[in-house]
């Protein structure tokens, strides 16, 4: 799928350059391809602007398209790939470890509570 909507891409680019190079105020090279025909002819002066113009709008809006699904097709056989800013977020998202080199202090055993007992009542009072 990837083969065939590049090869369509790079056809759609060499038509959009020769549609491109076909429009000019003085008639390009639609004149030489019959542009100096009567006024109702497609490749007439008035015509052929016309269809030009229409062309370089399909040309331009399938190259753009084709620009977005090669991009989400991606190369075949190529990982997945982050951008900068997400594989940054993604390290500031992860706690830290400490290195290695502080001293760790062993995990003493919390002191176990007694039960508490009501104080013996005071004589004096």
């Amino acid at each position: 799928m990837y083969t065939f909507a590049l090869i369509l891409f790079v056809l759609v680019c060499i038509l959009l350059v020769v549609v491109i190079l076909m429009q000019s105020s003085k008639g390009g090279l639609a004149s030489t391809f019959g542009g100096v025909g009567g006024a109702g002819g497609v490749l007439s002066t008035r015509g052929a602007a016309s269809f030009l113009q229409k062309a370089t709008i399909v040309l331009g809006i399938l190259y753009g398209l084709f620009c977005l699904v090669i991009n989400n097709l991606g190369e075949p056989g190529s990982a997945p790939q982050q951008s900068i800013i997400q594989e940054k977020l993604n390290e500031q998202a992860q706690p830290q470890e400490l290195p290695s080199s502080l001293p760790v202090q062993p995990e003493t055993p919390p002191a176990q509570e007694q039960p508490s007992q009501p104080s013996p009542p005071n004589p004096e009072q």
